[in-house]
């Protein structure tokens, strides 16, 4: 009997260290959304292959040590401002084909990159800590950044606050389902893989804390500033739009309400009713958050002028 008690304890201690292990590999390394993988699946792999094609240029940036790549598609409103796009986990630039028809409409021009680990750029993701260093030095790049409005959602939403809160100097920001705490969208992810997350999660963002090089407590306590993206929304100067679904199974509408009051006078929440969060922009939900973005983006004081890459 004690023999089958040492075995079965041996099995369970063996199975949750998996769990943890593959928990932290899953978060650290998401599924790429390539071009092989959009011409696989029949869709557009990149702007020029859109039913409406849009002319771009293609460039990179340089942070970390790394190359980013970079689409740059004009816009259809010359004194409108510099869109750049922060996509979400396990996304890429070819997120932004859903929402880049509104985009363009009040942009001069829409910038979207592939994060670390991300569609084609190097690296692993980082959930949101030093990836701000480089969405930093993405802006850094741009000329006139006071013309540049940050538009990101999910992963890439908390990203566009938290590089606003250190002072880069932009118009203002629209986060499309943010979330407070990574740990929050990490539990819906692994619980949608129907793996145990209840006694692994916790322990393996411990162990992310260490690969990452920002220690155990780097889910509320980042770099000094706190990973709380609440937080980080109350240091604002700029507006914020916060676009959240009131169904959203992965950042709950509780979030979305704290970031957008953190930022006070800054902050506006745009509550969408019935939408969960990937269905920001479905095709019957599409015209009204276009609006929405229409709205914010008319409220702002854009520079006028052209705009050029440093």
């Amino acid at each position: 009997m004690l023999g089958l008690v040492i075995l079965l304890t041996v099995g369970f201690v063996l199975f949750h260290a998996a769990v943890i292990w593959l928990t932290v590999r899953s978060l650290l390394r998401p599924p790429r959304r390539t071009y092989a993988w959009a011409v696989a699946r029949g869709r557009p792999g990149d702007p020029s292959e859109l039913d409406t094609p849009r002319a771009f240029e293609s460039w990179t940036f340089q942070s970390g040590g790394r190359v980013f790549p970079v689409w740059d598609i004009a816009g259809e409103a010359p004194n409108g401002p510099v869109i750049v796009c922060s996509h979400g986990w396990a996304d890429s630039r070819l997120g932004l084909m859903g929402r880049l028809d509104s985009l363009a409409s009040v942009a001069s021009r829409v910038i979207a990159w592939d994060l670390p680990g991300h569609g084609e750029a190097p690296g692993i993701c980082r959930l949101g800590t030093s990836e701000v260093d480089d969405l930093l030095a993405l802006v850094a790049h741009l000329d006139q950044p006071r013309r540049v409005v940050l538009f990101g959602w999910s992963l890439g939403a908390g990203m566009s606050i938290a590089a606003a809160a250190r002072g880069a100097p932009v118009a203002g920001v629209i986060a499309e389902a943010p979330y407070r705490l990574a740990i929050t969208p990490a539990r819906a992810v692994i619980r949608a893989m129907r793996m145990p997350y209840r006694l692994s999660l916790v322990p393996a963002f411990w162990i992310i804390g260490t690969v990452i090089g920002v220690g155990p407590g780097w889910n509320r306590r980042q770099g000094g500033m706190g990973f709380d993206r609440a937080a980080l929304a109350a240091r604002l100067t700029c507006p914020l739009l916060v676009l959240q679904g009131e169904r959203d199974e992965v950042c709950p509408i509780e979030d979305g309400e704290a970031i957008a009051a953190a930022a006070g006078e800054h902050g506006h929440l745009a509550r969408l009713a019935n939408i969960g969060h990937n269905d920001v922009w479905a095709p019957d939900q599409a015209a009204a958050t276009a609006t929405h973005v229409r709205s914010f983006i008319q409220s702002l004081n854009i520079e006028p002028g052209p705009h050029r890459i440093a």
